[in-house]
């Protein structure tokens, strides 16, 4: 059995620790095949079943790129709609995706049709199948904070149209459109948080017992 000492868990709660949400990029390309290796680390993730549900869509066709870019700002419009005010501004300076500047784009699918796994563990659960993709993005991003390189995962999409501009099989769902490269700068508190949008609530907070 392989043993981690206290000075890897020590290292490994910095890890956790440091990894952030990255919205702002260089445009530095990344090293070729680092998007490969960060993939093949997510699929040594944990799935229902052993489903292996996730499909990893890398997006480098300029056109589908500008597209995306253009669906982010499309919904990011809607969504400052729903605020007034203070909070209205609050939310308009915020910068929430690095669409522009990262060099990698990488888009996370769950395939809900996959008969791998022979359905084992879904029957109750089926959300099981997105719950490991997560998983697997989960995975993903500390690898790549242990490279030095940034994640962002951005939310303020369109599924449908993400679906219509990659051209993916229907029954897969979308989970994650990730933004890869290297940060502008390294924090150790989310972006949120230092803008003063919210902030972390403590564990204890958090967990109850019954």
């Amino acid at each position: 059995m392989v043993a981690f000492d206290d000075q890897f868990r020590d290292q490994l709660r910095e890890l956790f620790i440091w990894r952030r949400d990255v919205r702002r990029f260089r445009t530095d390309p990344l090293p070729d095949g680092t998007l490969e290796r960060l993939i093949d680390i997510a699929c040594l993730s944990p799935s229902v079943g052993l489903s292996q549900p996730w499909r990893f869509v890398i997006v480098e066709d300029a056109s589908r790129r500008r597209a995306i870019i253009d669906d982010f700002k499309a919904c990011n419009a809607d969504a400052l709609a729903c605020y007034s005010s203070e909070r209205a501004a609050q939310y308009a300076a915020l910068k929430l995706s690095g669409l522009e500047e990262a060099p990698g784009h990488l888009a996370v699918f769950a395939d809900k049709a996959s008969d791998i796994g022979h359905g084992l563990g879904r029957a109750t659960m089926p959300d099981t199948i997105e719950y490991s993709v997560v998983a697997a993005i989960c995975s993903m991003w500390l690898a790549a904070r242990a490279e030095g390189v940034g994640l962002g995962w951005v939310s303020i999409l369109s599924p449908a149209r993400i679906h219509e501009i990659l051209e993916v099989p229907a029954p897969w769902k979308l989970i994650g459109y990730l933004c890869v490269g290297y940060p502008l700068a390294e924090f150790d508190r989310p972006e949120l948080e230092r803008a003063n949008w919210e902030h972390r609530r403590s564990s204890k907070e958090l967990t109850h017992r019954r």
